[in-house]
């Protein structure tokens, strides 16, 4: 049983990160890929599809513990949270969690009790990760679409709380809101100030 994990929202000055953890299903979608490079309305199609048909769980690390951890951290804390409820809530004993990037959560998360190897570029390379990085991704994209009903004023319908031309001029006009990350440059500026 291999697990594949994958982040969403390191980059934002606004929002959550959110990590996905998914086993393949036998029905399993075809054509998954990174999630970066899948048109948005393929990859609304591709998560449907993967949480229909799959095991999968998410973690979500709110703006508050960003800045209390520091982004990676709460990174490594969103991934063990997804793994951790991937096996509690659907009974997973993974032989093995594949994770996108060069780091993982071994020896940095205290709760991280899995063998786990890194692959640079896994989200392209290994089906689980791109599913998972799919998963995470329009998870993500969920909450700040409905993040931005509560403050459309940042255009995060659009941009998703990255530093766009147009959310830099929302924060510089109305200052931060309680899901902006005040460790973040263009943010904790503004709160200086």
């Amino acid at each position: 049983m291999v697990i594949g994990v994958d982040e969403a929202g390191r980059g934002p000055l606004a929002g959550p990160v959110v990590a996905a953890a998914v086993v393949l299903g036998k029905g399993a979608p075809a054509g998954l890929a990174d999630s970066k490079v899948l048109s948005a309305k393929r990859r609304a199609v591709l998560d449907e599809a993967i949480r229909a048909t799959c095991h999968w769980a998410v973690g979500v690390v709110e703006a508050d513990e960003i800045d209390r951890l520091n982004v990676f951290g709460a990174t490594m804390r969103a991934m063990t949270l997804a793994v951790a409820g991937l096996c509690r809530d659907g009974g997973i004993d993974p032989g093995e969690v594949l994770v996108d990037g060069n780091k993982t959560p071994a020896g940095r998360e205290a709760q991280w009790c899995w063998p786990v190897r890194a692959i640079v570029g896994g989200d392209a390379l290994e089906p689980c990760i791109s599913a998972a990085s799919i998963v995470a991704k329009e998870w993500r994209d969920r909450i700040m679409l409905e993040a931005a009903e509560r403050y459309p004023h940042y255009g995060w319908g659009r941009n998703k709380g990255y530093p766009t031309p147009d959310h830099l001029a929302a924060l510089r006009e109305h200052g931060p809101c309680p899901l902006h990350r005040k460790s973040f440059g263009p943010v904790a500026q503004l709160v200086l100030i």
